[in-house]
């Protein structure tokens, strides 16, 4: 399953499910029909009526659900619920989700059975699971494909000195994600000559994207000091939007410069070397205008784990998690 912080609704694609319209998966396909506490919700149910816009009628006075993503990607079927299994002990009864007969699209179409929306919606697996874990979850991105991260519900038992914290604030417009702010970007320990106002519309915490997403007047002076200080490697041409690439052929140590986001109330995380770099390229863009909100891409989140403590109102980092 893709963990989504950037969509709310959960669902996986469920037998029968031909390739196409459904995309291949590594796992075998959830079969409704060989689960005893598998069930389907009838067209005028609250369960139904609560779809908003992921509502798509009925067939069969069976509830239809219809997700679309941003990119054009959409994924239809049946709407059911089930017993979802956390560990042997931690269970969520009753958990609704989509039963997907259909996904397609450039964001869905990997091996994997489906995406789970772990975004601030009444869908979402934080709010189905917050009576028993509390509206919290947290993550950690691994390195490399090889190495092993977690994702856990609710907030873990580890000392708070262990995080340095910052608050969510209200996303303008959707109130699903979740938002931050930064305050400054340090490069090799300077701080870059961005005012904090270029930061005012926040950054949304995704744990999708891959790329951060910074304002120009932010992305313009990372690029640059970031340049600065790579000099001694060859440069190559830019990859799609990645406009700071370099060759590295030959090269058996790569040695970066250290750079951290600093969020509000100085929660300075400096980022993994992991975190850096994407396919050869520095791994920041830039969004359409200073005044667009920003996003906060997976590369730069590799190896720290991101608690979303969304009853509290705060969002935690604690470095070299994973």
């Amino acid at each position: 399953m893709v963990l989504d912080t950037a969509s709310v609704f959960p669902w996986l694609q469920c037998a029968p499910c031909p390739v196409p319209p459904c995309h291949p998966q590594a796992d075998t396909l959830y079969d409704p029909a060989l689960s005893s506490t598998s069930g389907t919700f009838s067209c005028n149910s609250s369960a139904c009526r609560q779809l908003g816009p992921f509502a798509n009628g009925c067939a069969n006075n069976q509830c239809q659900y219809r997700v679309r993503y941003p990119d054009g990607s959409t994924t239809m079927g049946t709407y059911v619920s089930d017993v979802m299994t956390l560990t042997p002990t931690r269970v969520i009864s009753k958990f609704q989700f989509g039963c997907s007969h259909f996904a397609q699209g450039r964001s869905i179409n990997t091996l994997t059975a489906g995406t789970m929306g772990l975004g601030g919606g009444s869908q979402s697996l934080v709010s189905q699971g917050k009576g028993s874990y509390g509206n919290a979850f947290s993550y950690c991105i691994p390195p490399t494909a090889s190495t092993t991260g977690f994702f856990l519900l609710g907030v873990p038992p580890i000392s708070s000195s262990k995080y340095v914290v910052t608050p969510m604030v209200k996303g303008k417009l959707n109130p699903a994600l979740y938002v931050v702010r930064l305050q400054a970007i340090t490069v090799a320990g300077q701080q870059l000559s961005v005012p904090p106002t270029i930061f005012a519309a926040g950054s949304v915490m995704d744990s999708r994207a891959p790329i951060t997403r910074l304002p120009p007047t932010a992305y313009q002076a990372l690029r640059s000091a970031f340049r600065s200080r790579m000099t001694m490697y060859r440069a190559a041409p830019p990859k799609e939007h990645l406009d700071t690439c370099y060759d590295f052929t030959g090269v058996s140590s790569i040695r970066l410069p250290k750079i951290a986001l600093v969020f509000d109330r100085n929660a300075a995380v400096e980022l993994d070397p992991s975190g850096v770099l994407f396919d050869g390229c520095l791994a920041f863009t830039s969004t359409i205008d200073d005044h667009a909100t920003g996003i906060i891409g997976n590369v730069q989140q590799r190896t720290i784990e991101v608690l979303y403590d969304v009853g509290g109102g705060v969002m935690a980092f604690r470095r070299g998690a994973c």
